[in-house]
């Protein structure tokens, strides 16, 4: 066979396998509308995990074929620059071109055990140049306002493919035109139009409708989060008319979508046209596709690298004891790597540590969990790089960098979403950020109890504050699963010389925890102490942390909706809301 033809077969070869991974994908996420009506919950979570999964599955298997194709024999310049110029004409009119080519890079990087890599032979930047593909059927339905507000909002529902009877349809409808009739007033009473997205997305608990109002001096989002009640009948919970809002709902720390798209790069378009400020690579993330999210993200920070000029640094806070983490401080993002050797504290070993990773990756993180994503080699410009942070990094990670000249490799990293660390934020913060910041933390850890997550290390410096104000829990090297952990209280003294001695009166086993500690490392600042003596005393009882275990292990799901009480239909604020 001749280099070409040997060429474009393992082009075909790893573009079928992209599509077996795609249409499993969306198999899975095609029963997401069932998993929600009949309400298995337990499905869903397993349904997450499941897709997620598949990726790395059909890159194994394409990897083995070729390597049985292959050998060693083809593993020059010219015949892999031939494979990457077969793939580009494949791609051309190719429906899922993006997925494809992060499935071209993902297979090269395995097959090469992610040496060798050079920007010529990988997709770095896509071949298509932006090409938004055509949806097989319209990606949106289009409701003139021929008789109303009202009427528009009924035949919309009226479309949707939902099976389960509506509790209150009529009801429910008066009360969304209500509120858009308040926030946009007499616009909604001239001619608009309402597109939504024809397939509902899923999440958890809840299904989504989304769309935008199309009015006419602006466009708007118009986001319906739909619920089931406890009779097994649908209602719409929400109205969300805000670009912050819909930001919040597809925010970083949460579980991804499943919305059935057969072409993600359109759908990608359509909701970046109402969350302008969302990147694409945190949209294709949100929707499932995190590995090409992963591909995106590091297209962003080449297009930030080349258009910025400080320096990468050591990221402001207390140092980690399993965790080196450097950021630029124009950048989003901060950069973590796993340390050589842990504090003697930490009982553990780098696999576990990627181990709490992945688990974080496939878990329902509630909106309180950073997403990350994973690197490989990751390389930087030495000339960008602070000699602190150089001479950290060799100190702490020797055996996962090299430094030459002119780069930097890290042969392994997360990158996840820079905020600013708890901690720092209430050293600075007034009064009232104060009691919203407490109030906030305790929620997380409530939220992720409810999810069956432990944070283990409750310290302020494993958490964040997003830039909506959300505390976000961000450190994962203790996470455990709240059932795993055994929750205790201190035994009294048996003498008054127990409370005065240096070891402990009691046994304390490996997965021992005793709330009544909480307060000794967490209530230092007097202001911060009395706020949690307010809003979350019961996270220091012992009893209430094993109320929520038998919860869990009873099967009870909470619901953690993303988006306020304000936006919900019976406390949606009447008062225009400005763009």
């Amino acid at each position: 066979m001749t280099q070409e033809a040997m060429a474009q077969l393992v082009a075909n070869t790893i573009l079928q396998g992209s599509d077996a991974m795609y249409g499993r994908f969306l198999d899975v996420t095609s029963g997401a509308q069932e998993r929600f009506e009949q309400q298995d919950w337990k499905s869903v979570q397993q349904a997450l995990k499941t897709r997620i999964q598949f990726y790395d599955h059909h890159v194994g298997l394409v990897s083995q074929q070729l390597g049985a194709m292959l050998g060693k024999a083809h593993a020059t310049r010219s015949f892999l620059m031939a494979v990457k110029a077969a793939y580009v004409t494949l791609l051309d009119d190719y429906p899922r071109y993006d997925i494809a080519e992060s499935f071209f890079n993902s297979v090269y990087c395995r097959i090469f055990e992610h040496r060798n890599i050079r920007r010529d032979k990988l997709f770095v930047q896509s071949s298509q140049g932006g090409r938004i593909p055509k949806y097989p059927t319209p990606l949106l339905r289009r409701f003139q306002s021929q008789a109303g507000i009202y009427a528009t909002l009924e035949r919309m529902l009226d479309s949707t493919p939902f099976t389960l009877p509506w509790r209150d349809k009529s009801g429910d409808l008066k009360r969304v035109t209500q509120i858009l009739q308040a926030r946009f007033g007499p616009q909604l009473t001239m001619s608009f139009t309402l597109e939504m997205v024809r397939q509902p997305f899923f999440r958890n608990k809840g299904a989504y409708l989304i769309g935008r109002l199309d009015m006419a001096n602006q466009r708007r989002p118009l986001v319906l989060p739909l619920a089931i009640s406890e009779q097994g009948e649908l209602y719409i919970d929400a109205c969300i008319t805000d670009s912050d809002d819909v930001s919040i709902v597809f925010g970083f720390a949460r579980s991804y979508f499943m919305v059935y798209a057969p072409v993600p790069a359109a759908l990608v378009d359509f909701l970046n046209q109402l969350m302008p400020n969302k990147t694409p690579a945190e949209l294709y993330t949100a929707i499932g596709c995190q590995k090409h999210g992963k591909t995106e993200l590091y297209r962003e920070f080449l297009y930030h690298l080349d258009n910025s000029d400080d320096l990468f640094d050591i990221a402001p806070g207390v140092k980690g004891m399993v965790m080196s983490v450097f950021t630029l401080p124009s950048y989003g993002f901060v950069f973590k790597i796993i340390k050589d050797k842990f504090a003697p504290q930490k009982q553990m070993t780098h696999a576990q540590v990627r181990e709490k990773y992945r688990l974080v990756k496939e878990h329902d993180r509630v909106g309180r969990m950073a997403d990350t994503q994973e690197y490989r080699n990751f390389i930087f410009p030495r000339d960008r790089f602070s000699d602190a942070l150089i001479d950290e990094l060799l100190e702490v990670a020797p055996s996962c960098v090299n430094v030459t000249d002119n780069e930097v490799r890290i042969r392994h990293l997360y990158m996840e979403r820079r905020m600013i660390p708890l901690n720092i934020y209430l050293e600075k913060a007034e009064p009232d950020a104060i009691t919203q910041a407490v109030q906030e933390y305790g929620d997380a850890l409530k939220e992720l109890a409810a999810a069956n997550i432990f944070a283990g290390d409750m310290l302020f410096k494993n958490f964040g504050v997003s830039r909506h104000n959300r505390v976000i829990f961000y450190d994962y090297d203790e996470i455990a699963y709240l059932t795993e952990v055994n929750f205790r209280h201190i035994p009294p003294p048996r003498y008054p010389e127990d409370e005065l001695a240096a070891e402990p009166w009691y046994s304390v086993g490996d997965n021992d925890v005793f709330p009544e500690e909480f307060r000794t490392f967490l209530l230092v600042n007097r202001t911060v102490a009395d706020e949690f003596d307010r809003l979350h005393p019961e996270l220091f009882e012992a009893g209430y942390w094993q109320q929520l275990q038998s919860q869990v292990k009873a099967g009870h799901f909470h619901d953690v909706r993303p988006y306020s009480e304000e936006n919900r239909l019976g406390h949606a604020t009447l008062s225009p809301k400005t763009a």
